[in-house]
């Protein structure tokens, strides 16, 4: 087989490298796209919810009788109708030692524990009739006192959500050498410490989540169309709720507007649309609105940090050290503690030659929204820790941040890396792409843009973001290439576009392989039936999973194909030359003459043989599984330059610059796309995005009047540049990107913002840096 994937990029028009426009757009932005929402099942009912009012509460019972007589409702479910069905519980997935893995029902049926939490649901023909019933469902509730940090959930005398979970501790995480770490900072020529908020976001993808259930009494399958971000994933998840084999359900995703990570997890929701299929004898619709978004999404971060370097009397570093406490919310979610856990340890080293690494979590239980994996899921924390940690280092030190990074980077020549985290690292060149950005940024000029800025009376800072993540490893991933009667050709494969663009970038890997015509490629990924592998979209590792896979089932074809070709041909195997850019499109031939057939023609002429000798395959299909792959190590620097007018608090960010290395670049304008959602999202969490709760539970920024998202208006234009080093552990060399926009942006940002308010002596401030959170600290007089 030739080493297609070396092939120079320009020779391939729809290749590997090439800036190919997404084949989703034009469908989605002619309003052609087909969402859950937009489904229309035959005979199909609606569903509403109802949730508790109270952040805490003893659930006496619930009084549905005036709830059944509204008209059109057809039925009323409790959470003791799903007890009685024997339905199994949501527990988090991870393999974490010591955690209290506590389980959590559908439907409350003892206890309230957040504003929010599902206590039952109403199934009618409309979806008004369902809301008028909702709103006759009539809770007895005892209101409990709330808690809502985790800092006081581990307080002495907190309430306490769990009788089985004393001090509303699942898990004490710790990671590292105790006493290696202790020596050395005992004997750093300097340490800095500083107290850090990750603060709460709302996810807010543009598509509120939905679903529609049926059931088979005939067979007894289930189906639930639902967006998500793995089908193979969700059902297997589903078939442990419902407690059926996996045969009995499938999993059916069209267009995903947006995910983040919100959408990976089952939630309440489909266990009470898939019962109540069962029961009616019709699909069950539910959409959520969005009020009702804010509160039963999962949230994303929490954490309260406290971090620490120690360097010795060259700015070497020494240790890091990072003691937290996490807050999970009111119930475990799937992965729930990954990222003050292991998200943390695995980051906060970063680019960076850190011999030790400390990491103490406390896991906390809370009256607040569940929280799971929000963009980047403890990689941009780990990242933003320590670069806040080297600025402050900077200060103390007196070494500039810019020298003590480069003194501290992994170099060349150290690849491959062992980290204290004990992650390897392939490949990297971490000084070259913090002095390419700099270059970008016009580093020599800030000095005269700073002092026009003073002119105007307003305040100029630059921040540095110099970051390095942790994909997630790329696990069992299906790739499957199907040859289809009307000449198409399918890829089958189990991750899952929520707006990432996969059609694209999955076809030009097929087309660099197998000589495929790009507008001859289809994608399926949103039928779990069609699966039989798929580790789903998170993590940035969909195009190191699935592009692996399609280049392993590539060469499987070819092998097929020769074999069949040897037949048709009347040649040895050994002969069959493949091309697949031959003019004309793929081809096999037999060496040395010009006999020979493409590929699918060769395709077609087995679908149609009537018999066929031993050895000749009956199609050039293939349903592959590529095995497993370690993470990737996408890296960069952001340069940031904003102005804060000291008179309001409020920040304009002027200039960014951004140098990645996301190693080969399958699709480089996709690539950027994703690097300026992921600095958006940074950006409003850095600067906008505060979710705020009143002592008793209340959610006080519960629509969008109360919580602000960046706007166009907000984000200056965005720098993008590739300093590609390509990893050595993919077929692709690739890195992924879809998370590292917010690894960067978060430091970057607030480096900045803390570097403009350090002519008024502050040295730190936390997230959200909101105008009265700015003015409040430069006027402490007022405030």
């Amino acid at each position: 087989m030739p080493d297609t994937m070396s092939l120079d990029p320009s020779r391939l028009k729809f290749g590997v490298g090439q800036a190919v426009p997404r084949n989703e757009d034009p469908v989605l932005l002619q309003g052609r796209g087909s969402y859950t929402d937009d489904l229309q099942l035959p005979g199909q009912a609606w569903c509403v919810m109802v949730r508790s009012p109270y952040a805490h509460g003893i659930l006496r019972g619930i009084d549905t009788a005036a709830a059944r007589e509204v008209p059109g409702v057809l039925a009323v479910f409790t959470g003791a109708d799903l007890q009685q069905a024997g339905y199994g519980g949501f527990r988090c997935a991870l393999p974490l030692e010591g955690l209290n893995n506590i389980e959590r029902s559908a439907l409350a049926t003892d206890k309230v524990r957040f504003v929010g939490d599902p206590i039952a649901f109403v199934v009618a023909e409309t979806k008004e009739a369902a809301r008028d019933g909702a709103e006759a469902v009539m809770p007895d509730i005892d209101p409990l006192p709330a808690v809502t940090e985790a800092s006081a959930a581990a307080a002495e005398g907190a309430p306490q959500l769990y009788e089985d979970v004393p001090g509303n501790q699942v898990l004490d995480f710790h990671h590292g050498d105790r006493e290696k770490v202790a020596a050395a900072f005992a004997g750093a020529a300097a340490t800095v410490r500083l107290e850090m908020r990750n603060n709460r976001v709302v996810v807010c993808p543009m598509e509120p989540r939905s679903a529609i259930a049926e059931h088979d009494p005939a067979s007894g399958r289930y189906t639930l169309h639902v967006g998500c971000q793995g089908v193979f994933g969700l059902r297997n998840q589903i078939k442990d709720l419902l407690k059926v084999p996996v045969e009995k359900v499938r999993i059916l995703t069209g267009h995903v507007g947006g995910s983040f990570g919100m959408k990976a997890p089952a939630y309440p929701e489909y266990v009470c649309l898939l019962h109540a299929a069962k029961q009616l004898g019709r699909p069950v619709k539910w959409t959520d609105e969005r009020s009702g978004s804010f509160l039963s999404d999962t949230h994303g971060r929490d954490h309260e940090v406290v971090g620490e370097l120690a360097l010795d009397a060259e700015g070497r570093f020494l240790a890091v050290r990072l003691t937290s406490f996490a807050n999970m919310g009111a119930f475990l979610v799937n992965v729930g503690p990954l990222m003050g856990t292991m998200g943390f340890l695995r980051n906060v080293q970063s680019n960076y030659a850190t011999p030790l690494v400390e990491i103490s979590t406390r896991c906390l239980m809370t009256n607040t929204t569940p929280i799971s994996a929000y963009r980047g899921a403890g990689r941009p924390e780990g990242n933003y820790f320590m670069e806040r940690l080297i600025e402050a280092a900077a200060v103390r030190t007196g070494i500039d941040a810019i020298e003590l990074r480069r003194r501290n980077h992994i170099r060349p020549e150290q690849m491959p890396f062992t980290g204290a985290a004990g992650t390897k690292y392939d490949s990297g060149e971490f000084t070259a792409v913090l002095e390419q950005a700099m270059a970008e940024a016009d580093w020599d000029g800030y000095a005269a843009r700073k002092a026009a800025s003073e002119a105007k009376g307003l305040l100029r800072g630059r921040g540095v973001g110099n970051f390095l993540e942790c994909t997630a490893p790329p696990t069992k991933e299906m790739g499957g290439i199907r040859f289809e009667p009307d000449g198409g050709v399918t890829i089958v494969t189990g991750t899952l576009d929520y707006g990432q663009g996969h059609w694209t970038p999955f076809a030009q890997v097929l087309h660099q392989s197998l000589g495929i015509p790009f507008n001859r490629i289809r994608l399926v990924q949103g039928d779990s039936d069609q699966l039989i592998a798929g580790g789903g979209t998170g993590g940035s590792k969909s195009i190191m999973a699935s592009g692996a896979a399609i280049i392993e089932a590539s060469a499987l074809v070819i092998e097929k194909a020769r074999q069949a070709a040897a037949h048709v041909l009347e040649a040895a195997e050994a002969d069959i030359e493949f091309e697949p850019h031959a003019e004309g499109g793929p081809r096999l031939s037999i060496a040395g003459t010009d006999r020979g057939i493409d590929l699918l023609s060769l395709a077609a002429q087995l679908r149609d043989m009537p018999s066929r000798p031993e050895g000749v395959p009956d199609t050039l299909d293939v349903k592959h599984i590529f095995d497993e792959a370690p993470m990737a190590f996408p890296n960069g620097c952001h340069i940031v330059e904003l102005e804060v007018d000291p008179e309001t608090g409020v920040v304009t960010i002027d200039r960014y610059v951004t140098v990645n290395d996301f190693g080969t670049l399958v699709n480089p304008m996709l690539v950027q796309g994703q690097a300026h959602g992921g600095i958006v999202q940074g950006i409003g969490q850095a600067l906008m995005e505060r979710t705020s709760y009143s002592e008793d539970g209340q959610l006080l920024s519960g629509s969008y009047s109360d919580y602000a998202l960046p706007r166009a208006s907000d984000v200056p234009s965005l720098g993008f540049s590739s300093h590609a080093v390509p990893a050595l552990t993919n077929p692709l060399g690739a890195k992924g990107c879809g998370e590292a926009g917010c690894a960067g942006s978060l430091p970057a940002v607030m480096n900045a913002v803390v570097d403009a308010l350090s002519a008024r002596g502050i040295q730190h401030i936390d997230m959200p840096a909101t105008p009265e959170v700015i003015w409040r600290a430069l006027h402490p007089e007022a405030a």
